[in-house]
Formats: C-alpha cells, sequence, structure tokens
C-alpha cells in the first residue's frame, strides 16, 4: 500500500510533463515583465501586442515588433527554439542578431521552464496582421553585424543561477529583478555604446527609457530609496504610492499598474526583499538629490 502515493505522485507528474507548459504560468510571468507595455502602441490605439510603439533612446529610435501569432507579420512561423534563441541569445529564426533595446541581456538569464511557459501563452493570444515599422538609427549603427562586438563587451547569456549563500526568498526577489521584470534595462546607466555603466547597478538615470529620468533604487540614504522601509517600498511595489503621498508616474506607473501590482505577496516580498540588499551608490539624479548627497558626505 505504501507504494500507491509514490506511485500516483509519477503519474501526476508524468501528466504535468505530457500536458507541456502552462499557459497561465506563462500569462504569469508575461504581466511580470511588462511585456504588454512596450508590445502595444496604446498612444495610437494600437491592437494589443502588435508592435509599434517608439522607444526613444540616445542612440536612436526603436519601434517594437508584433508578437502576437500572426503568420506573416508576428511570430506564428516561429518554432519554440527560436523563441528560446531570441531570448536566450538575442538572435532572430534567420540568425540575425537583435538590438538590445530588445531586453535580451536580461531575458537570457530566464529560466527553461519560464521560456516555455511564455511561449505557450504567446500561442494563445489573438494574432493581429500589423507589419513590423523599421527603426529609426543613425546609418553608422544599422549594419547588424556590429552587434557581435557589442555582445562581445556586454551580453553574458545563460540562466540565472542561484546564490547558494543566499535564502529562497533572496534568490526569487534576484531572479524576478535581474531576469524576468529586468529593472537594470532602465534603472542602470548605459554608457556611449549603450552597455551598463560599471558600479552604477540599479543606480538610476537622468536620460533613461523615453528621455525621461529614472530614480536610485539602491539603498542610499542620500540619492535613493534608503530612506524607506521594507513596508514603504512593498506598498510602492503594489500600488505605486511613494512614502510621500506621491505616485509613480510615466513607464514606472505601466509597470506597477499591468505587471508588478499582479504578482502574489510573496513575489512582491521578495522583489523588495532583493533591492533593498543590494550595494547602495551614490548617485544624484535630480538636482535636490545632489544637493542632499553633499550634505551627508558634510557631516
Amino acid at each position: 500500500m505504501a507504494r500507491w502515493p509514490a506511485l500516483i505522485a509519477l503519474l501526476l507528474a508524468s501528466h504535468a510533463l505530457a500536458a507541456g507548459p502552462d499557459p497561465a504560468a506563462g500569462e504569469y510571468l508575461f504581466r511580470a515583465a511588462g511585456c504588454a507595455n512596450c508590445h502595444t502602441d496604446r498612444e495610437h490605439g494600437g491592437a494589443p501586442l502588435a508592435g509599434g510603439r517608439k522607444l526613444a533612446t540616445p542612440l536612436g529610435d526603436f519601434y517594437t515588433p508584433n508578437i502576437t501569432p500572426d503568420p506573416d507579420t508576428g511570430l506564428g512561423r516561429w518554432r519554440e527554439a527560436d523563441f528560446r534563441r531570441a531570448l536566450r541569445e538575442g538572435r532572430g529564426p534567420d540568425g540575425r542578431h537583435y538590438y538590445p533595446s530588445f531586453p535580451y541581456a536580461a531575458y537570457t538569464h530566464l529560466s527553461d521552464a519560464d521560456i516555455g511557459a511564455l511561449w505557450a501563452y504567446l500561442r494563445t493570444v489573438p494574432p493581429v496582421r500589423q507589419a513590423n515599422r523599421p527603426h529609426a538609427l543613425p546609418w553608422y549603427l544599422q549594419p547588424r553585424p556590429l552587434l557581435v562586438g557589442w555582445k562581445r563587451l556586454y551580453f553574458h547569456p545563460g540562466s540565472y543561477v542561484p546564490d547558494p549563500r543566499k535564502d529562497a526568498t533572496w534568490n526569487r526577489g534576484a531572479y524576478l529583478v535581474q531576469a524576468v521584470a529586468h529593472c537594470a534595462e532602465c534603472h542602470t546607466p548605459r554608457n556611449r555604446l549603450g552597455g551598463f555603466r560599471v558600479g552604477l547597478y540599479l543606480a538610476g538615470d537622468k536620460a533613461g527609457a523615453e528621455g525621461g529620468l529614472v530614480p536610485n533604487i539602491t539603498p542610499d540614504k542620500a540619492t535613493g530609496i534608503g530612506r524607506w522601509s521594507r513596508g514603504e517600498l512593498i506598498d510602492y511595489l503594489k500600488t505605486g504610492m511613494r512614502p510621500d503621498g506621491d505616485s509613480a508616474g510615466g513607464l514606472m506607473a505601466e509597470v506597477i499598474d499591468n505587471g508588478l501590482s499582479r504578482l502574489t505577496p510573496q513575489d512582491i516580498e521578495a522583489i523588495a526583499t532583493y533591492v533593498q540588499s543590494v550595494p547602495p551608490v551614490v548617485h544624484a539624479v535630480r538636482p535636490a538629490e545632489a544637493k542632499s548627497a553633499q550634505d551627508e558626505f558634510e557631516y
């Protein structure tokens, strides 16, 4: 009789494997990653996930692609292996290199299971026939072979490896921040070649995504969020309300409304645990913060 529970568990596991990735799990990851925010041109009434949103950067203007299952203008002819290579290696089905405006430098750290779940979910969304708009880049950045050199300098492929010195909550938070929600893509400033500036991880940017200011979210007390309590950070991630009564705006409001606010309490707490553990960095992105940092130093 003792063998029956083990046999039942084995049969259930075999059934789960046969059924394949769960689209519901993929939808959860899809929201956490904020995919709809970038791949839907809401400003101009674009269809969900049909692409066309303009991403203005110091290197030029990028337009997000159609990721619906349309066979001619979207991902309808892609295989799961193509999707996996796009996220893991930053390359298309034809082998061409993608520009890092597509945050594959973060998505490469996704687990195989989560990539499979994302793919399963994307196959369930309604197909939309809408051709992709070409990027508007200066001539010297248009040759894609140049991206080979960029990748050698700044791209480190491979799924997330848990830190054995940390507990499960911290590792879950690190995975969500580094891979799924790709927070560094906006909150870490870049150099002239589009690579992250060493030593300024999550320290904010004066000219961030779409030309807007992106705050320092390291635990520095003068220029970051070091004065925020754990509860205040969790409330912000859930609702967008800051401790001073102000609320998130711009892209961050989209990230919270369409993504972070829909996460489980456990995942929100894991993100807060990880963010409050990163090294504090003095990096003022607002004039008032610069004065505050100076005052802290003088004392």
